[in-house]
C-alpha cells in the first residue's frame, strides 16, 4: 500500500477553514452532561495528576470505555434467546462487530478502553507523526498500516487529541483504502473547534460521527490545544526524541 504524507499549512487551514453546510457530521460532546467522566478528564488535564504515567493511561482507558458504552447505543440491535441454569431468557444483543482504529502510539490506552467493551472486535493500526518543517508547517506522515478490510463495517477511530485534523484525516484516508465502512466514529478525548470544522471539511460527504470529551477553544502556533492537557503520548509513555 502506498501511503502519501497528508500536509497542514497552519496559516492557510487554520486561519481561513469555513463550515461546510451539507456535511453529514455528528458532534457528540459527552463532557456537557455532569457524570463521573468529568473527573477521568480532570485528572487527565491536570499537571500535578499526570505525573502519574499509570494513572494517566489508566484514565484514558476509563474514558474509552464510556465511550464504548455510548457508541453502543447508536447500533442495531435483535433479540436472541438464552439459556439460563434455570430457563430461557429473551434479550436484545448488537447485530454489529465494529473494527476498532487508533493512531500509534498516543491512541493505546483509549484504544484499550474500546476493546475491553467491543472484546470480540478486530483492531487496526495507523502510525502517523507529525514532521515540521523549518516554515512552522508540517506533514503528517503515515509510516505503517495494518488494517481488516472495512467494507460496510462500522469502524471507531480513536486518538486522544484532535488539533488540526491533520492526524485523523490522514489516518482516515488511509485506512479507507480497506474499503467503505458503514459508519465512521471518530473518538478523541479533547478537540479544538478547528479540528473539528476541518475533519468535518474533508468527510463531508461520508456518514461520520465525531464523539469528544470536551472542546477547547484555542491553537498555539505549533497547533497544541489550549487548555489542552500537553502530550498524551509522552505523558502515557515517556518523552520521545524528535
Amino acid at each position: 500500500m502506498q501511503i502519501k504524507p497528508y500536509k497542514i499549512t497552519l496559516s492557510t487551514q487554520l486561519n481561513n477553514c469555513t463550515f461546510v453546510s451539507n456535511t453529514q457530521a455528528m458532534i457528540r460532546e459527552i463532557g456537557t452532561t455532569d457524570s463521573i467522566f468529568n473527573r477521568f478528564i480532570s485528572e487527565l488535564r491536570d499537571v500535578t495528576i499526570q505525573q502519574d504515567r499509570m494513572r494517566f493511561r489508566r484514565n484514558m482507558e476509563r474514558a474509552g470505555e464510556i465511550f464504548a458504552y455510548e457508541i453502543s447505543k447508536t447500533f442495531g440491535y435483535e433479540e436472541k434467546e438464552v439459556i439460563t441454569p434455570l430457563g430461557m431468557a429473551r434479550m436484545k444483543l448488537p447485530t454489529s462487530r465494529p473494527v476498532l482504529a487508533t493512531i500509534l502510539r498516543a491512541g493505546l490506552p483509549l484504544h484499550q478502553g474500546l476493546l475491553n467493551y467491543f472484546d470480540t472486535s478486530d483492531s487496526a493500526y495507523v502510525s502517523a507523526y507529525r514532521k515540521y518543517t523549518k516554515a512552522e508547517d508540517f506533514v503528517i506522515k503515515l509510516d505503517y498500516i495494518s488494517a481488516p478490510s472495512l467494507e460496510g463495517k462500522i469502524l471507531i477511530l480513536s486518538d486522544p487529541m484532535l488539533a488540526t485534523g491533520g492526524s485523523l484525516t490522514a489516518a482516515l484516508k488511509g485506512l479507507l483504502q480497506n474499503g467503505e465502512p458503514a459508519h465512521i466514529h471518530v473518538v478523541t478525548l479533547l478537540a479544538s473547534e478547528e479540528g473539528i470544522i476541518n475533519l468535518k471539511r474533508q468527510f463531508s460527504l461520508k456518514p461520520l460521527t465525531i464523539w469528544v470529551g470536551a472542546v477547547d477553544d484555542e491553537l498555539t502556533a505549533k497547533a497544541f490545544i489550549v487548555p489542552g492537557l500537553g502530550d498524551a503520548g509522552d505523558l502515557a509513555f515517556g518523552a520521545k526524541e524528535d
